[in-house]
């Protein structure tokens, strides 16, 4: 999916260089606003803004922080472009958390590797999780923020671990960690298998991801990724445990309880144009199916295909 680039340039002076520099590649869109649309183009959370600083009508100081207070836009950069090389000016620009500021006349190289190299960091840094190195919470919701906003036709999965705690418990956070990892890479496999780029995969905390796929190919992933998970699951436990089929744990008491071996629970809703107004319905939506899909023993799904 190519990533959207705003170029805020009042008299379209810059956005027409920016597109020949770029004219070979396809992964990025450049749309030109004026500053006043400034509002509107932070609904659509580009991955960068790009400012000609010397035709426009608004505060320069003023539009960036305006960047930086949008909840969905304060991670995302700045390029100021401007003619002004005083040091002061510069500086108090760069105060306001912009990433670069360049100098008129532009260097068509120097530009293209600043943007080049800048998105390549933003696409490193978005692997937040330092245990799976997938997005995390703000990414999430701004992707699906992104879909909603433009009518697309999309399932969510919501997965998470059952027993998990109980493992945990009794193998230590260490040996659970490495289940959590286990389970990134079988998400990840089975989502962007075909070569699906626009599909996506993020980690919410613990033990609970959320993936995004297309409406045809949903069920089929979740069935793969049941079946590879249980298939490998079962590689950090004792055999002792396996062949029982389940592990002991001390409860508060002091009474031992068991609990079957971990699985995995996948709540999907299927997200049809208009069918949901924002995230927090489709998360309250997840959170019910999923919940249906843990009342099943051992892995499972449950599918959300409401139309109202």
């Amino acid at each position: 999916m190519a990533q959207e680039i705003i170029v805020i340039d009042n008299q379209q002076e810059i956005i027409g260089e920016i597109r020949e520099i770029f004219k070979n590649e396809n992964d990025y869109i450049f749309k030109a606003i004026k500053d006043a649309q400034i509002e509107r183009a932070l609904k659509n959370i580009p991955v960068l803004f790009i400012i000609n600083a010397d035709n426009m009508t608004l505060d320069l100081i003023d539009i960036c922080k305006k960047i930086r207070s949008d909840d969905d836009n304060n991670i995302t950069p700045v390029i100021v472009i401007s003619s002004n090389k005083e040091k002061e000016y510069k500086i108090k620009v760069l105060n306001e958390c912009i990433e670069y500021y360049i100098n008129k006349p532009m260097d068509k190289d120097y530009l293209y590797y600043t943007i080049k190299n800048l998105l390549r960091l933003i696409n490193t840094n978005r692997r937040i999780s330092p245990l799976t190195g997938l997005p995390g919470n703000v990414q999430i919701s701004a992707e699906l923020k992104k879909r909603l906003m433009t009518q697309e036709s999309f399932s969510v999965l919501y997965l998470d671990l059952d027993n998990f705690k109980a493992y945990n418990d009794v193998y230590g956070f260490l040996r659970g960690d490495e289940i959590i990892k286990f389970t990134a890479n079988v998400i990840l496999k089975n989502v962007h298998m075909k070569s699906q780029i626009e599909n996506f995969v993020g980690h919410i905390g613990g033990d609970d991801f959320v993936a995004i796929v297309d409406n045809e190919c949903y069920e089929k992933v979740c069935q793969n990724i049941i079946l590879e998970f249980d298939k490998g699951i079962v590689k950090y436990f004792t055999d002792e445990d396996i062949e029982r089929g389940y592990i002991e744990v001390p409860n508060r008491k002091g009474i031992i309880e068991q609990f079957p071996i971990t699985s995995i629970s996948i709540g999907v809703v299927v997200v049809e144009k208009s069918k949901y107004g924002n995230i927090l319905e489709i998360g309250e939506v997840g959170a019910q199916v999923k919940h249906i899909a843990k009342t099943t023993m051992g892995s499972s799904y449950a599918i959300n295909r409401r139309k109202n």
